[in-house]
């Protein structure tokens, strides 16, 4: 019998993957807590407060680490708790999978790189349909915390480096959950390869704010939205993954005018401090 608590935090948008599979996020403190424990028996049991949250992607996570035999005489038991709303581009599901899979590899794979951990999330995430791209981008700034700019398609960071840490996220989490076509980011493609170039050379909030008058005006959110922050103060504003949160980063000081932005739509804010922690597990 063992026990283990794995904590993950979530992220933000940079430059979006979908059109390119190249992407750039920020990690940002809203937690993950997954505690993972073992009782003699069989079957994987996932305890949580959150109903849409996606069984099939933690099932899989842990079968991408716990082995069959492993699997055949442990009971595993996961419960989860989560600040990071599901459904809105804050990656809890790159959250939710690394949390799964630190605590599982804590208990039967102690060996296990970050990069192994990193990537059963990733796997499990393009098997159970929850991500298209693996979303390779979101689960390193989750793992990691910081700025994180990659290639998903070849699974590599080619770049990274903390985030400065006065800064805040003020994030807009409308009450409609209607998202665009995601296929039609693909149009603008060039204008992505342009973004995360600059993301590449640290201009990130250029490059964030290119990426959020391009996935606004594709994704139906309203592309006045992102430039209203950006004349209130913001350093950089973007839908954040594929929508239909808008995450604006500001210095703290800045927070309530840029609050007045998002004040005549409809929908409730959160505010999150900007995170380099990277994500961690211990036995209890």
């Amino acid at each position: 019998m063992a026990k283990a608590k794995a904590t993950v935090h979530g992220a933000v948008s940079i430059v979006n993957a979908i059109a390119n599979q190249k992407g750039a996020t920020l990690g940002i403190d809203l937690k993950v807590e997954a505690i993972v424990e073992t009782t003699p028996g069989k079957g994987i049991v996932i305890q949580s407060e959150n109903k849409t949250l996606s069984s099939r992607l933690i099932n899989k996570t842990v079968e991408k680490i716990v082995s069959k035999k492993d699997l055949e005489k442990n009971k595993i038991t996961i419960t989860l708790d989560s600040e990071i709303p599901t459904g809105y581009g804050l990656k809890s599901s790159s959250a939710i999978s690394s949390a799964v899979a630190l605590g599982c590899a804590k208990i039967f794979k102690s060996k296990f790189t970050d990069q192994q951990i990193l990537l059963a999330g990733v796997d499990a995430s393009i098997e159970s349909k929850v991500s298209i791209t693996g979303a390779y981008d979101d689960a390193c700034s989750c793992y990691y915390g910081g700025f994180n700019v990659t290639d998903n398609a070849k699974k590599k960071r080619m770049s990274f480096e903390k985030g400065p840490s006065n800064l805040i996220a003020v994030i807009f989490i409308p009450k409609n959950r209607k998202r665009g076509n995601l296929k039609k980011l693909k149009v603008l493609s060039s204008v992505f390869d342009h973004a995360w170039d600059l993301a590449k050379k640290a201009n990130y909030w250029e490059a964030m704010i290119i990426n959020g008058l391009a996935t606004a005006s594709i994704l139906s959110s309203n592309p006045d939205v992102i430039t209203g922050l950006i004349e209130r103060g913001a350093l950089g504003a973007s839908v954040s993954g594929n929508g239909p949160a808008i995450a604006a980063i500001t210095k703290k000081e800045n927070e309530s005018n840029i609050k007045k932005a998002f004040s005549s739509l409809e929908g409730k804010i959160i505010v999150a401090k900007v995170s380099n922690k990277k994500a961690e597990v211990h036995e209890v």
